[in-house]
């Protein structure tokens, strides 16, 4: 507060604070002020108390004006007010008009054992009055009384120089000492290094990697989180409880995420170790080669986890500017909106009263306000949101580099020669059934916590709003008391036993101990709950710092006998037990500690108010009482009146008690039916069915690829297991998009019903512009009024609707997109890996085709200009005889080679199916009329583990196929490439003997491959030019043959273009003819008509041997016959002889 009043200089200083004002419309200012006179030990103050009730538009006259004083620690002296024994004394003033300043004022000195040196003391002053509106308010003037000391110093110069000398020689003698040690210990320390870098040079596997599990980061987290709890508990601010234990909730639940997280990769580790030396017990692996691996492993990891790290940092980082930067937008928009409303609302309350004015702007502010504090949440929502999609995102690269990691590293030893192929196939085939087990596992760990944290905030949510309704009843009964005592001072005066002087008196002196028993009941609840605050912290810290040791005890055992387990499947069910036991003795724990400070917290409050509401009972039925009987008040009257205050407190008693338990069922329902929706075997379930569905997509789509090497079967299993990474359900994001989900269509509500309520507020425009201006005004001013209250009372309402029915289905139609997009990226890198195939097969063939034509032109050109002979081109073509048959002779032998192999791993599968299959067995001795049933009873049994074992060895076969389609066209591209290879050398040697010059030969390549771009074709034409290196003769005919060379170009391409419409309109006939045979006739049998592959390139005088194999592309299993047809090469017989036509090309063009 503002005085004119300065304090004097001295050792005691009474600060005064700014003054006090109303909220609203009414103008109060009240203050409290100090003067300070005197000298050393005898000063005073002039305490003054000002209630200034301003003069202005909105001012009301103020009735009842109560001030209450606090003056402990102060002896007053001359003082017009009432002390109490509680260090407060009042004034009191019935009636204070608008424009009028009622003040006080007052002598009082320090009690020198109140204050020390250095320390303050606050003496707030309160004003309590009633306004025309019926309402009670209440104002606080701050004042601070801080105690000062001066100090005389006295200077001695003698004394100076000694204390200076003496301050050298310490300080030299110091830092001598301190040097040599300094020096020592860098000797010291050398030493030390030398001796650590030599023993890790000597042993560099044995440096550990921190386990999450024994890292102090998530036990600290985790107490801080709790921590927060007590925080929440002990809050003075009952309305923002529910909020805080929201935020809490999502701040859990991201570090749930973080804690399993970590736990899935420290198992994933355990398993490649475990893997490994399951190789090597199966003498399958070297140690040597074991630990190499193991080395390359962890530095990757490390490797990983560092990059993971700073790219968590980068994205945190990158988020909260974006946040802030959208926050400082909205924030900017909504203050133009409210301006904007400010400057609308002026222009319709120009013609009315003063006070519908100021009611209207007030009801403007609070709802700008509202609107606010939504635009904040809804920030915040959508900045969690934002930091939990960038952890998911980080979660699932990890996840991915995590099986990247393990695939390289594997194939890098392959590739080294450190392990067999067959070895690491069996390394990645135990990884990938593995990780099926530990993401089974791991949704089995999702549930258990989604569960228990469930049951943990549902139950906090649960004590809150208990401790909400025992205030509320607490309040109560402390307002009924209050009641009561003034309405026993009315019942007297309206019954005539009290003047108005009298009651005037008895209920300043109710009010004033009413103010104090509930002042000093707030000061006893602030003082105690920040001592219980603090014990229940501390207990709860020890208590949860000896769980969490316990348990990393358990789990670093745990860690520790992955060495010794026989198999993977031992190892994670340790896991499964132990983390389900940890879980439930953890949260059986937070229950109890918090249901224990609720209690605590309980007996506090209701210890301290029932000790209040005792005290005003107290007042009234003992000290009122006596002022009563001192007044000449009748003994009967006023025990009826005690009487039937004590029935209605009895009677109110019970009916918040009864609202309490009404309550608190109603909570206990809600809690049921949240862990009814996130009950762990519901969730279990749903995520095997999900898993298992997806399994049968990826499946099929697996084996829709027709051909696939080994390469390539283990890319597609290594993203198809990045994919199933991907189908578990972190435990924050759902969350806090529901969240968001919520918000969202709460606000769309809300917007659709201020639009309604906009337009009805415009409507009324049209009727009322007949009447008069004032009477228009008024009316305007009254529907504001009325569109504003119910604007205001709308963000205190919920939807109609049931918003948690469509946010699940909301996030139900956002996990199946998800999914559908999954699906939809896995195949399609499956259609693209074989489409890279056939362009590659594609391109090979098309450059085959350009080189026989080239040589059909070259060699056409020659024997047409008489340069060869017929009987010599048939010479050069007959040259190329024994290099076409070797090629045969290789193609045969790796196809029977194939065939052989194909077949004899076929049989071996099928005997391995039979011995492992299951078998019926001998029935038991048993009735013979019954012994048939019971061999159907065991077949029926084991039926359903016989069609599993069945589809797998389908799913085996069809992947076999699909590698056995891999190899064979992998001869195919063999065989094209060395056709072409000498394709490249005889065009080399017939444009040598024409001598056509590079830019002829280019333009001739590029009319053959028109697709082919200019690199391609340089290169294409680089090859041709290495095969010879002979180009003397092409610079001294150039010009000579260079009209030649220009007609061969022009004839050639001219007959590409009439080979060209020749070929379309033989596919056109050929269209139309399959449309008229659709039309007119259908063939019955002609679907079973064996399907023909023919090859991907066209060979020189290729005949056919039909072959039986054990794959076909209809998709077919077992022993049948396909038409695959292996190749046999023979000797050409001319260059036209170079292109194979099919039979109906045979006939349309006879020169093919």
């Amino acid at each position: 507060m503002r005085s004119n009043l300065l304090p004097c200089p001295g050792p005691r200083v009474a600060t005064p604070a700014w003054p006090s004002r109303t909220p609203g419309k009414l103008a109060v200012i009240f203050q409290k002020c100090s003067l300070v006179s005197g000298q050393s030990e005898s000063q005073t103050m002039h305490v003054q108390l000002s209630v200034n009730n301003t003069r202005t538009p909105t001012s009301a006259n103020l009735l009842d004006l109560l001030v209450l004083d606090e003056i402990t620690g102060l002896t007053v002296k001359e003082s017009p007010g009432n002390k109490t024994q509680d260090g407060i004394q009042t004034f009191r003033k019935s009636f204070l008009q608008v424009g009028e300043c009622y003040s006080v004022s007052y002598m009082a000195s320090l009690d020198p054992t109140a204050l020390g040196t250095g320390t303050s003391l606050d003496l707030p002053a309160r004003l309590i009055f009633q306004s025309s509106s019926q309402n009670r308010t209440q104002l606080k003037a701050h004042f601070t009384i801080t105690v000062e000391e001066k100090i005389m110093v006295l200077p001695n110069h003698g004394l100076h120089a000694a204390s200076f000398i003496v301050a050298f020689l310490i300080s030299l003698l110091l830092t001598l000492a301190a040097l040599f040690f300094l020096a020592r210990g860098r000797c010291l320390q050398g030493s030390i290094l030398s001796r650590c870098r030599r023993k890790k040079a000597q042993h560099p596997e044995n440096k550990l990697e921190p386990s999450p599990f024994t890292s102090a980061n998530g036990v600290s987290q985790d107490l801080s989180l709790n921590d927060q709890v007590v925080d929440i508990l002990t809050s003075e601010e009952p309305g923002s409880m529910l909020q805080a234990l929201e935020e809490l909730e999502i701040a859990t639940l991201n570090q749930a995420d973080a804690d399993l997280e970590a736990c899935r990769n420290q198992i994933s580790k355990d398993i490649i170790a475990l893997l490994m030396k399951n190789l090597i017990s199966g003498s399958h692996l070297s140690p040597q080669t074991e630990r190499k691996m193991a080395a390359a492993f962890k530095k990757q990891f490390l490797l990983l986890e560092n990059e993971i790290q700073e790219e968590y940092e980068r994205k945190m980082l990158a988020l909260t500017a974006e946040c802030d930067l959208e926050m400082r937008k909205k924030t900017e928009n909504q203050y133009q909106r409210e301006m904007v409303a400010m400057e609308e609302a002026e222009e319709v309350l120009k013609r009315v009263s003063e006070r519908s004015a100021a009611e209207c702007s007030s009801l403007l502010r609070t709802l700008h306000g509202l609107e606010q504090e939504d635009m904040q949440r809804s920030l915040a929502l959508h900045q969690a949101e934002d930091f939990a999609q960038a952890h998911r995102q980080l979660v699932v690269f990890q996840r991915n580099e995590l099986h990247s990691i393990v695939y390289t590293q594997t194939q890098s030893a392959v590739a080294k020669g450190e392990l067999r192929p067959e070895v690491a196939k069996m390394l990645l085939q135990d990884y990938s059934k593995t990780q099926e087990s530990i993401e089974e596992l791991m949704d089995f760990f999702q549930a258990t916590k989604r569960y228990h944290l469930s049951k943990r905030f549902g139950h906090r949510e649960y004590l809150v709003q208990k401790l909400q309704a025992m205030e509320t009843r607490v309040q109560g009964l402390l307002s009924t008391a209050a009641t009561q005592l003034t309405s026993l001072i009315h019942k007297h005066e309206r019954a005539g036993y009290l003047d108005e002087d009298q009651m005037e008196m008895l209920l300043e002196r109710a009010q004033t101990e009413t103010f104090s028993i509930k002042q000093k009941l707030d000061n006893d609840l602030r003082q105690e709950k920040k001592r219980l605050h603090q014990k229940l912290i501390t207990k709860r810290r020890r208590e949860l710092l000896q769980k969490h040791k316990e348990q990393q005890k358990e789990q670093v055992s745990l860690g520790e006998a992955s060495s010794t387990a026989e198999d993977a499947v031992q190892y994670l069910h340790q896991w499964r037990s132990v983390m389900a036991e940890h879980s439930a003795a953890l949260e059986e724990l937070q229950e109890r500690l918090d249901q224990a400070a609720l209690d605590d917290l309980r007996v506090l409050t209701v210890s301290l108010s029932e000790k209040a509401t005792e005290e005003l009972r107290r007042l009234q039925s003992t000290t009122m009482t006596q002022e009563l009987l001192k007044r000449s008040a009748p003994w009967l009257f006023l025990q009826q009146i005690l009487e039937e205050h004590s029935r209605e407190s009895a009677s109110r008693t019970a009916q918040l008690e009864a609202e309490e338990r009404e309550r608190g069922q109603e909570l206990v329902q809600g809690v049921r039916q949240r862990l009814q929706q996130d009950a762990p075997d519901a969730c279990t379930e749903e995520q095997a069915e999900l898993r298992h569905w997806e399994h049968l997509v990826f499946t099929k789509l697996c084996c829709a690829a027709i051909s696939l090497s080994e390469e390539d079967l283990l890319r597609v299993r290594q993203e198809a297991q990045g994919c199933f990474t991907q189908l578990d359900r972190s435990l924050a994001l759902p969350r806090v998009r529901a969240r968001v989900l919520q918000q969202q269509m709460q606000m769309a509500w809300r917007e659709a019903e201020f639009r309604k309520m906009d337009q009805a507020l415009a409507a009324p425009e049209l009727q009322l512009q007949g009447k008069k201006a004032a009477s228009k005004g008024r009316g305007k001013a009254d529907l504001l009024k009325k569109n504003l209250e119910d604007k205001i009372r709308l963000f205190e309402e919920r939807a109609p609707v049931d918003l948690a029915e469509q946010v699940r289905g909301e996030l139900l139609q956002e996990r199946v997109q998800r999914l559908e997009a999954q699906e939809a990226h896995f195949a399609e890198s499956l259609v693209a890996l074989q489409f890279q195939k056939v362009a590659r097969a594609a391109e090979t063939l098309s450059v085959y085709t350009a080189l026989l034509s080239i040589q059909d032109l070259l060699l056409g050109e020659l024997s047409e200009s008489e340069t060869l002979t017929k009987s010599a081109c048939v010479q050069i073509l007959e040259s190329h005889r024994p290099e076409l048959q070797e090629l045969e002779r290789k193609l045969e032998d790796r196809l029977g080679q194939q065939e052989e192999a194909e077949q004899q791993r076929v049989l071996e599968s099928w005997r391995q199916w039979t011995a492992d299959g299951p078998a019926l067995g001998e029935p038991e001795e048993v009735d013979p009329e019954r012994q048939v049933s019971t061999v159907l009873r065991q077949a029926l049994n084991k039926g359903q583990k016989l069609l599993e074992q069945h589809q797998q060895r389908v799913r085996e076969e069809q992947q076999n196929g699909a590698v056995l389609e891999d190899s064979l066209e992998s001869m195919e591209a063999d065989t094209m490439g060395s056709l072409c290879s000498q394709g490249l050398r005889l065009v080399s040697y017939l444009s040598r003997m024409t001598m056509v010059p590079g830019s002829t030969l280019l333009r001739l390549l590029s009319a053959v491959l028109p697709a082919a771009s200019q690199p391609q074709l340089l290169a294409l034409l680089d090859a041709v030019s290495e095969k010879h290196s002979d180009h003397t003769a092409e610079n001294e005919s150039h010009v000579k043959h260079q009209g030649w060379w220009k007609a061969l170009d022009s004839r050639f391409r001219a007959d590409l273009v009439s080979q060209g419409l020749e070929r379309l309109l033989w596919a056109r006939r050929k269209k139309e003819r399959m449309h008229i045979e659709e039309d007119t006739c259908s063939h019955p049998g002609e679907s079973d008509v064996p399907w023909e592959r023919k090859l991907a390139a066209p060979v020189p005088r290729a005949r056919w041997r039909t072959g039986s194999h054990p794959h076909h592309r209809g998709r077919h299993y077992g022993h049948i016959k396909h038409g695959r047809k292996d190749l046999c090469i023979q000797k050409p017989k001319g260059a036209r002889d170079l292109i194979a036509c099919s039979s109906q090309e045979e006939k349309e063009f006879p020169e093919c």
